[in-house]
């Protein structure tokens, strides 16, 4: 098991929080996923999304060049709006 640590309960606003030890490392406005089980309580962050950057991909094949928007849009395409309960429009 890790270490343990103290924590305080305390009332913000309508709310309880629960104010944590800095030694914890977690930066202010970090989301945590709570769970509660037979009266225990565990908490962990957040997995968040992985960003890639994409940035240099361009420079991988320099024979491609980037598309003007006139060149970008797409005609439209017949959809079954009707399988899914809507009119022509999609709505």
């Amino acid at each position: 098991m890790g270490e343990e640590y103290r924590a305080k309960v305390f009332k913000s606003g309508n709310s309880l929080a629960l104010r944590l030890p800095k030694a914890l490392g977690l930066k202010e406005g970090a989301e945590v996923t709570l769970r509660e089980e037979k009266g225990k309580f565990t908490f962990e962050p957040v997995q968040t999304e992985r960003k890639v950057d994409v940035s240099k991909f361009a420079g991988k094949a320099p024979w491609l060049e980037p598309r003007t928007y006139e060149e970008g849009e797409f005609e439209d395409s017949p959809r079954d709006w009707h399988l899914l309960g809507r009119d022509s429009s999609g709505k």
